[in-house]
């Protein structure tokens, strides 16, 4: 960051741009492409006050924080590690857990409990809730029931819901081993056994974390707002946001929150973006990475080359074991 020359991050970026485009087949678990569209409270017609998504995270804080070193994020290991471990656990934290809480209980009545829509695709489970509840049921009549669940979740992932946006960014590989930690979260029986891992580029990291979480606020492009219409409510999009901030300063907010100018006179004030604590350093400068690599853009208007529009920082490394 502060010490690293333009021309030096420049010249990574531009390298890690090409190792993206040069992938061996079968090395990444699917293709990495840009936000796009409204945002789901657009689509919704609702305003971000009017609704609890994305709301599970801690508010941001009333006064500055203290500037943080943001040189622990390591720009050279870009090109020197290319991919990262991601457990079920980590695509559940990547893209549901900013509407579904930590525990997987939502928000209700607005956001459902994922917890009794999982377990309820466990024949055992299903077998021991007839029993509680006095009914006498077989195994195949059970097993039946538990597949009507199972197929209703990955449904749900593939189209979404009335509510809920379609997790259509997510590979075959990585729905299997996000479900397999949701059944580990609902406590189904012999879960810890199915637990599965893919290998992920850091710039797929933030692509996750964009399009399942930050996309459920901010639109993909539009116009950027000034002080006083963030004061009246407006979110900026997605395209403007590394534009409004340097990469250091996207981290902080992301990870422990800022004030923001608001207003006339400009005034600093408590944003209405929630922390995101769950989320670490790298993986916040990998979706700034993201963003800067892949320009969001509305349907109307896509341009599906992935450009660099300006060098940023970013980081990688094996973080998640």
């Amino acid at each position: 960051m502060g010490t690293r020359s333009y021309a030096k991050t420049a010249a990574v970026m531009v390298a890690l741009a090409s190792s993206l485009f040069a992938q061996p087949a079968g090395k990444q678990a699917t293709q990495v492409t840009a936000v796009a569209g409204e945002s789901w409270l657009s689509h919704l017609h609702r305003t971000f006050d009017e609704t609890s998504m994305g709301k599970t995270g801690r508010l941001g804080p009333a006064e500055p924080t203290t500037d943080f070193d943001a040189g622990a994020v390591k720009l050279a290991s870009v090109v020197e590690k290319q991919y990262v471990t991601v457990h079920g656990a980590d695509l559940y934290r990547l893209n549901c857990r900013g509407c579904h809480g930590e525990a997987g209980l939502g928000a209700p009545p607005e956001i459902n409990s994922v917890i009794n829509p999982v377990r309820a695709g466990s024949t055992t489970l299903v077998m021991e809730r007839m029993k509680k509840a006095g009914m006498s049921m077989s195994y195949a009549e059970a097993s039946k029931l538990a597949r009507q669940s199972q197929d209703a979740i990955l449904q749900r992932l593939h189209k979404g819901g009335q509510d809920m946006p379609p997790f259509s960014h997510l590979s075959e590989p990585e729905i299997r081993a996000l479900v397999a930690y949701l059944k580990q979260l609902a406590d189904v029986p012999g879960a810890e056994a199915e637990q599965l891992a893919v290998r992920e580029t850091p710039v797929r990291v933030g692509e996750h974390i964009v399009k399942a979480t930050c996309h459920i606020c901010h639109s993909a492009s539009g116009p950027n707002p000034d002080a006083q219409q963030l004061a009246d409510g407006a979110i900026p999009p997605l395209s403007a946001l590394t534009s409004r901030v340097n990469q250091a300063q996207f981290v902080r907010k992301i990870t422990r929150g800022a004030p923001i100018v608001m207003g006339t006179p400009p005034l600093a004030c408590r944003g209405r973006m929630p922390v995101f604590y769950y989320l670490s350093e790298e993986e916040a400068a990998d979706v700034y990475l993201y963003l800067s690599l892949y320009r969001p853009y509305q349907w109307a208007t896509f341009d599906p080359v992935m450009v660099v529009k300006r060098p940023r920082e970013s980081c990688t490394g094996n973080r998640y074991g």
